[in-house]
This record gives C-alpha cells, sequence and structure tokens, in this order.
C-alpha cells in the first residue's frame, strides 16, 4: 500500500476506507495465541494491531508520518465497529478496543463499502462544458447562474475596480466603437468557469463537477480574497463582525512571537503559555464549521491524493485555488491559524505544551478537525484532516498567497469577449477558450536536486535557531547540538569546520585539567617505627 494512492474523483473518502482495510486484512500477521490457558489461532492482540497498522499509515502518502498511536487506536476501534475485524469470540459493532493484548481476529469476510452510483448527467455536462480539447467553448448567457449574497460581504468602489476589467475596458472603449458592453454578470461568469477549467486541469479529473458544483463557486469570495489583503497577504475584512474577537487576536499574536511579544500587559506566570493556548483552542473547536466549509470537504480531500513528493508542486497550485473560494472570513481566520502554528512550531524558546507530544504535533492534532471535517461521520476524517494541516503547515505562504496569473487570465479573457470575438450560437453567446501553460516539467534528477537543497536549507535554518537562543542554558544547547551532530553530521560539520569554531561561537573556555600527580619516583616509606 506504500506506494498506491486511491485514485481522484468522487467517493474518495470511501475507496481510501476499502484500500485501508484491505491492506490490514491482507498483511496483518496471524499467529497463535493463549489466553486463560486456552490455545487460539490465526489471531492477534490489539497491540500487535496497532503496532502494524501504525506502520503502515505512516508509510502511506495519503496520511503520512504524522499519523499518532492513539489515531491508530481510533481507527480499529472504527474497525471493530464496522466489523472489519471482531473479538475471540466473534463480538464486534462496539468500539471497546485499547492498545494492549486482547484478542482479535478477522470475520470471514470484511465489508467494503459500497460505492454510490455516478450520475449519468455530471458526465454529460462536464464533457459540454468544460472539455479539455482545444477548440472547447465557453458559453456566458445560457449558463447564468446568479450568485446569492452570503455572509454580507460589502465591496467598495474601488476595491472592485482593481480585480475587474474596467480600465482595460475603459481604454479600448476610446479606441474602437465596435467593442461589446460587458456587465458584472460576465465577469462573475468568467471568473467562475476559469476557476472551474483551471481546477480539473490541475487534478486531472474527467469532470470537476463530480467534486464541486459550480454554484458553490462565488466569484465576489475569489475577487474579494485577491482584492482585499494587507501587505502580508492576509485578507482584511471590511465587516468587523466576522473578524476574529480582539481577545483571541491578542492571545493568537502572544503565542506566535512568544517571548518576544509586542504586548507587554500579559501577565507571566507558570503555565501562563498553555493558558493563552487553550484560550485558542477552544475558540477554534467551538466554531459552527470547519474553516474549510463543509461544502468544499470532498474537494480538499481530493486534493490529499496528491500530496507526494513528485507531485508537490500541483497540490500547493490546487489548494492555492481551492483556498480563494472560502468566504473571506474563513480564509482571514485560516491564515493567521496556519501562521500562528507554524511559528509556534519552529520557535526553539516555546516551552513545552503538553508533556507527552511535542509542538508540531500537538498543533495538528489540536486544530486539524477545526480546519477540515465532514458534516457526516466519515471513518478516516481525523487521518485526513491531520495530513492537510501538516501540509498547510508547511507551505502556507505559498498557498495562501494571491495567484496572480488567475487574474491575468481573467482579464485576457474578458478582454477577448469584449473585443467582439464571439460566435452565434442560437441560444447565447459562445467564445473560444484560450489555452493556458501551467508548471513545466522537470527531470527526476532535477527534482531530486531541489528536494535535496529545500531539505537542508531547513535543516541548516533549525541549527542557527539553536545557536541563536538566548533561553537556552548552554548545558542544554549543547545537548542539542550534540544530536544534531549525531542526525545530520555533515551539515553540522559545514557549519563547524573546526572544535575551535565550535568553542568561540558558544563561549566555550577550554578547561585546563591539573596536572596529575607523579608518583612514579616517588619513595614510600614504610609506617613501622
Amino acid at each position: 500500500m506504500e506506494d498506491q494512492n486511491a485514485p481522484l474523483g468522487p467517493y474518495r473518502a470511501t475507496k481510501l476506507w476499502n484500500e485501508v482495510t484491505t491492506s490490514f486484512r491482507v498483511g496483518m500477521p496471524l499467529r497463535k495465541h493463549r489466553q486463560h490457558l486456552k490455545k487460539y489461532s490465526n489471531c492477534f492482540t490489539a497491540g500487535e494491531a496497532v503496532d502494524w497498522l501504525y506502520d503502515l499509515l505512516r508509510s502511506n502518502n495519503n496520511f503520512g508520518p504524522e499519523v499518532t498511536r492513539q489515531q491508530t487506536v481510533q481507527l480499529l476501534r472504527k474497525f471493530l465497529k464496522n466489523h472489519v475485524i471482531e473479538d475471540i469470540k466473534g463480538r464486534w459493532g462496539s468500539e471497546n478496543l485499547d492498545d494492549n493484548n486482547q484478542l482479535f481476529r478477522f470475520p470471514a469476510s470484511s465489508p467494503l463499502k459500497t460505492l454510490p452510483q455516478r450520475h449519468t448527467e455530471i458526465r454529460k455536462t462536464s464533457k459540454e462544458y468544460f472539455s479539455k480539447d482545444k477548440d472547447s467553448i465557453f458559453k456566458l448567457r445560457n449558463l447564468s447562474c446568479k450568485t446569492p449574497k452570503k455572509r454580507g460581504l460589502h465591496f467598495s468602489q474601488e476595491n472592485t475596480e482593481n480585480i475587474n476589467h474596467e480600465r482595460i475596458i475603459n481604454e479600448d472603449q476610446e479606441n474602437s466603437a465596435d467593442n461589446r458592453e460587458i456587465n458584472q454578470e460576465d465577469v462573475e461568469e468568467v471568473w467562475r468557469y476559469i476557476i472551474m477549467i483551471y481546477l480539473q486541469t490541475i487534478l486531472g479529473v474527467p469532470s470537476i463537477e463530480e467534486l464541486i458544483n459550480p454554484n458553490q463557486v462565488i466569484p465576489q469570495y475569489v475577487m474579494y480574497n485577491m482584492a482585499n489583503t494587507n501587505k502580508h497577504g492576509v485578507v482584511m475584512l471590511q465587516d468587523k463582525s466576522e473578524d476574529l474577537p480582539h481577545w483571541v487576536l491578542s492571545a493568537m499574536k502572544c503565542l506566535a512571537n512568544w517571548p518576544r511579544s509586542n504586548d507587554t500587559n500579559n501577565p507571566t506566570y507558570v503555565g501562563f503559555e498553555r493558558d493563552v493556548f487553550r484560550t485558542i483552542a477552544d475558540y477554534f473547536l467551538d466554531l459552527p464549521e470547519p474553516l474549510l466549509t463543509y461544502e468544499y470537504y470532498k474537494l480538499f480531500v481530493n486534493i490529499l491524493g496528491l500530496l507526494q513528493p513528485h507531485l508537490e508542486r500541483v497540490a500547493i497550485n490546487a489548494l492555492q485555488l481551492c483556498c480563494l473560494l472560502l468566504p473571506p472570513s474563513n480564509r482571514r481566520k485560516l491564515q493567521l491559524l496556519m501562521r500562528m502554528i507554524s511559528r509556534m512550531s519552529q520557535n526553539v524558546d516555546m516551552p513545552k505544551l503538553h508533556e507527552e507530544v511535542g509542538t508540531r504535533t500537538l498543533m495538528i492534532h489540536t486544530f486539524s478537525r477545526c480546519v477540515l471535517c465532514c458534516a457526516e461521520e466519515v471513518d478516516l476524517d481525523e487521518l485526513l484532516a491531520s495530513r492537510l494541516v501538516s501540509f498547510l503547515m508547511d507551505h502556507h505562504q505559498e498557498i495562501l498567497q494571491v495567484p496572480t496569473y488567475l487574474q491575468t487570465a481573467v482579464e485576457e479573457h474578458l478582454d477577448y469577449i469584449r473585443k467582439d470575438h464571439v460566435k452565434n450560437s442560437g441560444d447565447g453567446q459562445v467564445v473560444p477558450l484560450p489555452t493556458f501553460s501551467y508548471c513545466k516539467q522537470i527531470s527526476t534528477q532535477e527534482f531530486n536536486e531541489q528536494k535535496i537543497s529545500a531539505s537542508q536549507a531547513a535543516i541548516e535554518e533549525l541549527l542557527e535557531n539553536i545557536l541563536r537562543s538566548k533561553s537556552l542554558p548552554i548545558k542544554e544547547k549543547r545537548r542539542k547540538l550534540k544530536q544534531f551532530q549525531k542526525e545530520y553530521p555533515l551539515i553540522y560539520q559545514k557549519r563547524f569546520p573546526t572544535t575551535e569554531s565550535e568553542a568561540a561561537l558558544l563561549d566555550d573556555k577550554p578547561t585546563v585539567k591539573p596536572p596529575v600527580l607523579n608518583l612514579r619516583n616517588r619513595k614510600l616509606h614504610s609506617l613501622r617505627y
């Protein structure tokens, strides 16, 4: 299963479930066990199942190395509930399973979840509207769907001008009297379908409508998210009632800049940072829906299939487009949350927030369900959400930035329509859809070189963070450096080519040992008188 991935398309979570259960049933070792003076054959203990399934999930690209043993136990409980496994007496249906020596076995046949039948209408409309052929057409009038107003978005005239085509129209109207007038409805249609065509091409699915309904693409959200940002690329809301409360923003700022928070009025006491973290977590856990919303669940789950080393750039491009679809308030919350947890996980000065798990793992498993969650119970929901949050943490700066190529493509297409390069086709206006270029393919050698270069840069930055830390005692800093030297000897040797350079950086003064007493020629006198 390590090299296998459930294909992209609808019902991907169900396909992943069937894939995992099948791999578990085929690969889990069975042997004889003794319990209460009785022997049982072809069975396994719960602890053995946790060990084997834990390694399976961590090596699978759909879940990744962030999977914990507790999540593995939770999945085994769902296996027991769905009769993928049963206890040694044939009982199932409950979630009574722990990481112990309790015996379990496979039933005669483990049920696979059935996939709903596809609707033929979806394929038909997909071929009609989103043909990959170069001569495909783009219909405006007869496909128009008015976008409902949602969540009280307000658009100022200057912000609309930033994202629309008005500049192009005004310039060309002075030069030609035959230009076709384009209204706001046309602009929204272009944004909607350009985005859907890009998504279908990036994901490589035969029908994008199997993953997202065109009515779920709100052009106003996309235009607002691209036009209203600060210098850091974070969405700025005109309706402040939709923003994070001030106390949540202050708490997030405190932890993101720890211990150099700009707010000097914060109290300091033992465990203060843990209380602040719980306050932030409680707010996000109490949100009525995840930040990526319920309606986009299928879309984001499909992108998880792209989270593989050789498809990393494709996944970033797909997530970049999908995150533009979010309501501006959700996108802003997601941006601020990812910035905070990314900084916290990389901060060597951050005190431990949990006794048993590291900061990065804690961030992922605390906020994963706040980011991605299905409206209905899904068996692999938590594992899929953790995988996505882990990827977002590592690439949030690229994913949540504004893609300039998208605005350029829309403006060029509007200009094409405005110049009346259209044909009459009975029931509406038809315009050829321009072709767009995507990422340039690179060789395997180039990919490996870029991968190694990026990884080494991150590791070198980690080393510098340890060296620059002023809160770490010298003894603790030496311990971390010794561990780093053991894990990455070449990078450490590059940074410290000689022992003198290391000692100079650490202000390490060599201690001079006192000379050992030379007793070789000393005569021993008897104590007798």
